[in-house]
């Protein structure tokens, strides 16, 4: 069932979003380094490897420069139009091609690249890959802006330490509950935070998440 949703929703946000995807693909190819689309690897369904389709919003030799596959907040590696595309998630939509061919669902577990997944423990990554990855899911939409965890320091080991664990929590809780209800209210929520800045969006509809309180304050 989740399939069919998958497909259905992937084909219409494709069809109402290609306007704009043409626009910003020429935006990108006439700016910058002139790339239009940027494949990253990442671990998949029962950890098979796939190319994540995004927009080029970063330098093209961003993964190997400074903090790798960790994005700071105002990170001079991101290119002018790819600061605004960020900004309203834009660089993800290209993920529906991933969706449509069957790499991804709609709501899932961050796809991850290889060095963020070895951060994890191998309880955590065998529950991860249980699934499949998700455009959107309960971690994207709280760490949505995780940038700004790294104002004071920007240090790798503050995301090992203290962003992994949670964000192991909320994946573990997505893949032990999954359901219709919280694909849908997943999309719904993604949809809504991209216009409004909603504090704590998925504690209105999940109260027995395990959402850490530092988190809040």
């Amino acid at each position: 069932m989740i399939r069919f949703f998958d497909i259905l929703l992937s084909l219409c946000g494709l069809f109402i979003l290609f306007p704009f995807i043409i626009i910003f693909s020429l935006l990108l190819r006439f700016t910058g380094e002139k790339k239009i689309f940027f494949y990253q690897e990442r671990i998949g369904y029962k950890e098979k490897k796939f190319k994540l389709i995004k927009f080029a919003t970063m330098l093209e030799n961003s993964p190997n420069i400074g903090t790798k596959n960790i994005t700071l907040l105002h990170d001079q590696r991101v290119l002018p139009v790819g600061r605004f595309l960020r900004k309203y998630k834009i660089n993800e939509i290209t993920q529906l091609f991933n969706i449509l061919k069957g790499d991804m669902t709609m709501v899932g577990p961050r796809p991850l690249t290889e060095d963020i997944f070895s951060m994890y423990d191998s309880k955590t990554k065998k529950i991860l890959t249980k699934v499949k990855p998700g455009l959107t899911g309960v971690s994207s939409i709280f760490f949505r802006n995780e940038e700004i965890f790294f104002l004071k320091k920007n240090d790798i080991k503050l995301y090992k330490k203290l962003i992994i664990p949670y964000k192991a929590k909320l994946e573990k809780w997505f893949v032990k509950n999954k359901n219709l209800k919280i694909y849908f209210v997943c999309i719904f929520i993604t949809v809504i935070i991209i216009f409004f800045d909603i504090k704590n969006p998925l504690k209105l509809f999940f109260n027995d998440l395990p959402l850490p309180k530092d988190f809040f304050k």
